[in-house]
């Protein structure tokens, strides 16, 4: 028997459709919170990214089905009026597993931590200074807000806000984007998303990070005192259980 847990968002009517599934389920599946199986997340994104974090030591044994009551839902397959049959492919389906792999992020060579979507360098304090490389080799310094560095999941997210390139499914690459960088006659960095093979490094090294953010998704922690922050795919996946097909082109017109 397959075990599972429903993680879900704070508002009564995601509380509501929890207690129903979990009652539907529980009488083929196994109720466990420690080590499920299978992870049904209901709200939007930010609930579904909650999850993953929430079992990130266990993603090699936990899958995840997305159920959208929330506000963005590109990540998830079915609507909240869909939960029965939602219910009926469970019961009634294999399902297939979709992995996507997380960005692992190193500081100083020490702490790591992972994104799903995307890392960033933000600093609102003042203009920040970074030397950036890429395999160890120096494409440019940088001047301005921040560095975004983000997968192909993440490619939807906070990337399109600043002007990256969307990156259709199934390909394993990062994608670097400057956040509001300076171009004048002294100062000149590439001013375009770049889009790297999957294997890439990139590192951001700077003298002085003070007043700087790391931002992990919607994480976030201080920089000052560190000088290098290394970013690549990791070899850590989400696995994402699918019950039925949904093309990535009606996912990316939920955006809009």
């Amino acid at each position: 028997m397959k075990s599972f847990v429903v993680v879900h968002r704070p508002d009564p009517q995601s509380e509501q459709l929890a207690i129903y599934l979990k009652e539907k389920l529980s009488c083929s599946l196994a109720w466990d919170e420690e080590n499920p199986e299978i992870c049904f997340t209901i709200g939007g994104d930010g609930t579904f990214i909650y999850a993953v974090k929430k079992y990130c030591e266990k993603l090699n044994t936990v899958s995840f089905v997305g159920i959208h009551s929330g506000t963005l839902g590109f990540f998830t397959d079915y609507l909240n009026s869909e939960i029965d049959e939602l219910i009926q492919d469970v019961l009634n389906k294999d399902g297939k597993i979709v992995e996507s792999q997380l960005l692992e992020v190193t500081i100083d060579q020490k702490e790591k931590v992972y994104a799903i979507n995307e890392m960033r360098v933000e600093n609102s304090i003042r203009t920040q200074i970074l030397d950036i490389y890429i395999n160890d080799e120096k494409l440019e310094t940088y001047r301005g807000t921040g560095i975004c560095v983000c997968t192909q999941l993440g490619s939807t997210a906070y990337n399109r806000s600043v002007q990256g390139a969307i990156i259709q499914e199934g390909l394993p690459v990062i994608q670097v984007a400057e956040i509001a960088g300076i171009h004048h006659r002294e100062f000149q960095s590439l001013g375009s998303p770049i889009v790297l093979k999957e294997d890439s490094v990139v590192r951001l090294v700077s003298d002085n990070f003070e007043g700087a953010l790391l931002c992990t998704d919607s994480n976030s922690q201080k920089l000052d005192g560190k000088s290098e922050v290394v970013c690549q795919l990791s070899n850590r996946s989400v696995r994402m259980m699918r019950y039925r097909h949904v093309s990535y082109l009606e996912r990316l017109k939920t955006l809009f």
